[in-house]
């Protein structure tokens, strides 16, 4: 076909000829631009369309007037939003944008270079590339770039609005004419756009997608399907383009480091696309990971546009929910500064080592992280270990589901363990390995990785479990800590709402079932007919306008990431399992760390507070509860509960596993627990049995004057009697003198004794006083909760031949006996119950056993020791 060319007045000239001859009106096409074409006729079955379904409305009643007044009230509210938008726009551009800072604030993002106090920390901070960008975040720099290019600025804003607002567009007028139902009508071009949008804008966009694409609960299938290709199948830039970027990191030929190089990338991401190559040294397979060009200038323009983005959504924010104290431009500073880092994979090579080192101390073995070729690692190109896999997402359900528990495993170690988590787990990032010697899960990119400090970590654990129980008066108190809510915040109100706001989360299934919980909540479920549906919207309406104006809440910016990296595991989770409860799931990993933590205080807190429930008891069910939970018989796929119930009757793991798991290092702290636990028991038991024969003896053995002369002599029990009492060292603690005792026998014959003689009455008062009324309600409430489980009267139980029998066979000592052997009879229900106790001992391991005597040990000789204590008194008179 031939050119034709023409002068620049005779192009004016035939645009001036075709602008005159173009007198049609215009018409919308997909991405909202304007096309010449005939209006009328697609305005004439518009119109018909409209009186039908004026005419179905009418038929049904109720339900079409309700989706009439529902329309009319989106598009009311729409315009409305819309100026409101403008006008806070406007403002917004006239006072200025500045870049994001997160200088003062509390950030998770875990970024190396940022510390100043390591050599030359502070030149790196300064140092930039030849654009004058900062190769390490600094706010200073990035506003002297920005300040240069204005123009570049407001260019790229103008690209934003031009891709985003015709598709905002489309989206609400497809709203406004048929709610809900027309944009699942049309979701499947509405997703295509939105890809080739994010695709056109560029990594910023795209990063977006990624989040999105894991969210089964929030968009359909179609709008899946089109943003998964976001996740690794980004297209492409030049392969000639990467090799000239690798040898001038690397400063060498592509040959002299590389043997051999797949000739198109093996993925494309967002960021960067990655290479198959062989080490032309050692001959291992790599993965070589290299940076879009102009992917730093194309990124911190794009902090511009959603900085100035995040400051008119404050804006509306504050015009129309004052209350709320949400900073949503410190979130997007530490989403920007967290995204801009992710640019520095040299940084990403540090997080990457880091973390697979801290992994292998854990004993995380399902999750495994490919190790970092340093030497060959740069800012714009990281050589890794090749791994061979499927993404997660393209694995099947019941796979998946499989695979999440051990994804989540690793997540919640790294988070909650470690305080060192991996930042944007999408599925392009997590693989099944087809080598499962290493490792089930391979984790990939660690370009945004976070740490979380210890307190944070606490607090955390606190809040799952006080939502897993649906404690929220606990939990506001948790929430008061990570700076959720305030100090001053109304209890009384904020209490019942978080209920109704968090309750149908914790019972899971993602973003749609909560939408249903919520109705059904609010008698919206079609339940109670039109009636009951105003009612419940008008009280939804009512509870949302009192969280706007009487509940301050607000997100600490710090939690921006960790809140990306929960949203997109529970996406992925929700693949494999639409009911997935991330709450209910993570708690058998909260149980395991508190009863293993012993030199933890705050895990040792909140065990305490679980097992005591805030009273001075234990309570045997959730004693049973937290074994249930840690040793994994919670959460099955059958009878799934929706909350954990503390005081439930649920032992569903049976007495010998229990034992053993008490018995191993996974639950020290709870051990520890226990113990002293005991260690009351059996001291108030001795107390309160020594006392009542002492006393009883004492009425027998000895002699009783004359009844004449009783009035004139003294009581035999207030007559002097010799007693050798053991003399503690003085200003030595406890713990110093249980450890120079080897038994509870040797307890007794460790000190050097003194002659004492004293009143047999006032021996009794020193060695076994009477219970105070709280001592006695304990023991009470303890006797109850073993005779439940033993299924025997406690007296039979701790009868001295009992307790003397038990204690010779734990210690391996023999024991006195006390009292006459109890007659032959029948074996009791107490019997059987032994019998299975003495058969799970039967079967410990020998290290099991041998915690058993150590724990036996030192219970019994701190007991022996609180009557050694109280003996003291008797010196002293």
């Amino acid at each position: 076909m031939m050119r034709t060319s023409c002068s620049t007045s005779e192009m004016n000239r035939r645009l001036r000829i075709a602008t005159r001859r173009t007198k049609q009106p215009l018409r919308t096409s997909r991405w909202g631009r304007t096309r010449r074409g005939d209006e009328g006729a697609r305005a004439r079955p518009r119109a018909t369309a409209t009186v039908a379904e004026a005419g179905t409305a009418k038929e049904t009643g109720a339900n079409g007037v309700r989706g009439i007044v529902d329309s009319a009230a989106t598009a009311s509210a729409t315009a409305v939003a819309t100026a409101a938008a403008i006008e806070v726009s406007k403002a917004v551009r006239m006072r200025g944008v500045e870049a994001p800072d997160v200088d003062g604030e509390r950030t998770f993002i875990a970024i190396r270079d940022l510390d100043e106090s390591e050599a030359g920390g502070d030149e790196r901070r300064k140092a930039v590339d030849e654009v004058g960008l900062p190769l390490v975040y600094n706010k200073d720099l990035i506003q002297k770039y920005w300040d240069k290019e204005q123009g570049a600025l407001q260019a790229r804003w103008a690209q934003f609005l031009g891709q985003a607002v015709p598709f905002l567009t489309k989206v609400a007028a497809l709203g406004i004419r048929g709610g809900a139902a027309k944009i699942q009508e049309n979701d499947a071009e509405l997703a295509r756009d939105a890809r080739i949008i994010m695709q056109e804008l560029g990594p910023t966009y795209i990063k977006l997608g990624q989040v999105l694409s894991v969210r089964p609960d929030v968009l359909p299938p179609a709008a899946l399907e089109e943003l998964a290709i976001l996740q690794d199948s980004v297209k492409p830039f030049d392969t000639r383009v990467a090799i000239d970027t690798i040898e001038r990191e690397l400063g060498r030929p592509l040959g002299a480091v590389f043997s051999s190089i797949s000739e198109e990338p093996v993925a494309a991401a967002s960021l960067a696309q990655v290479y198959r190559a062989v080490r032309a040294d050692t001959g291992e397979t790599v993965a070589v990971k290299v940076q879009r060009p102009g992917c730093l200038e194309t990124v911190s323009k794009d902090l511009y546009v959603l900085r100035r983005a995040a400051e008119v959504y404050q804006g509306l924010i504050e015009r129309f929910a004052p209350q709320q104290r949400t900073d949503y431009v410190s979130l997007l500073n530490q989403w920007a500064v967290g995204f801009y880092t992710e640019l520095d994979f040299s940084n990403e090579g540090r997080n990457q080592t880091r973390l697979k080192e801290l992994l292998v101390e854990e004993g995380v073995t399902g999750v495994y992280v490919p190790r970092v070729h340093q030497e060959l690692s740069t800012r714009r190109i990281l050589v890794t270990e090749w791994v061979d896999g499927v993404k997660l997402s393209e694995c099947e359900p019941e796979e998946i589901r499989k695979l999440i528990s051990i994804g989540q495993e690793a997540f919640l170690t790294q988070l909650l363990q470690v305080g060192f988590f991996h930042g944007d787990p999408h599925p392009g990032n997590l693989m099944k390995m087809d080598d499962a010697s290493k490792g089930t899960i391979a984790l990939l990119d660690f370009g945004l990785v976070a740490s979380v400090s210890e307190p944070e970590m606490n607090t955390m654990i606190n809040s799952i479990i006080h939502l897993a129980n649906r404690d929220f008066d606990a939990l506001v108190d948790d929430f008061i800590e990570l700076e959720i809510l305030p100090t001053d915040c109304d209890r009384a109100v904020v209490v019942p709402l978080m209920d109704k706001a968090l309750t149908p989360y914790i019972k899971g299934g993602g973003a749609k079932k909560y939408e249903a919980e919520i109705r059904k909540t609010y008698g919206m479920d079609g339940t109670a007919g039109f009636s009951g549906n105003v009612g419940g919207f008008q009280a939804m309406t009512q509870d949302m306008l009192t969280v706007l104006n009487q509940v301050p809440f607000s997100i600490p910016p710090s939690f921006a990431l960790l809140g990306r990296a929960v949203v997109t595991l529970e996406g992925l989770a929700l693949m494999g399992d639409p009911d997935y409860q991330l709450v209910m799931e993570s708690y058998p990993w909260i149980a395991r760390k508190i009863v293993r933590d012993g030199d933890n205080p705050e895990s040792e807190r909140a065990l305490n507070s679980i097992l005591y429930g805030g009273g001075e008891s234990l309570r045997g069910q959730r004693l049973s509860g937290i074994l249930n939970s840690a040793m994994g018989a919670i959460a099955q796929d059958s009878g799934r509960a929706a909350f954990l119930d503390l005081d439930a009757d649920n032992l569903d793991v049976g007495l010998g596993e229990s034992v053993s798991y008490v018995l191993s290092d996974d639950a020290s702290s709870l051990r520890g627990i226990l113990e002293d636990e005991m260690e009351k028991l059996l001291s108030l038991t001795v107390q309160s049995q020594l006392r009542q024969t002492l006393r009883s003896a004492l009425t027998r053995a000895l002699p009783q004057p004359p009844a004449l002369l009783r009035g004139l002599l003294p009581a035999p029990a207030e007559l002097p009697l010799p007693l050798l009492v053991p003399r503690l060292p003085e200003g030595v603690e406890d713990a110093e003198i249980l450890g120079a005792i080897d038994s509870p026998v040797a307890a007794l014959s460790a000190f050097p004794v003194t002659p004492v003689f004293e009143p047999a009455s006032a021996v009794v008062e020193a060695v076994a006083p009477p219970l105070q009324r709280e001592e006695e309600i304990y023991l009470i409430a303890m006797r109850k909760g073993l005779e439940d489980i033993l299924g025997a009267d406690m007296d039979s139980v701790l009868a001295p031949s009992n307790v003397l029998s038990v204690l010779s066979r734990v210690l391996g000592v023999e024991l006195p006996s006390v009292g006459p052997k109890p007659a032959a009879s029948a074996p009791s229900a107490l019997d059987e119950r032994v019998s299975e106790v003495w058969g799970v001992v039967g079967g410990l391991t020998e290290e099991e056993r041998e915690r058993l005597r150590a724990s036996t040990n030192r219970v019994v000789s701190r007991a022996a020791l609180g009557v050694i204590k109280r003996m003291q008194a008797l010196i002293a008179l």
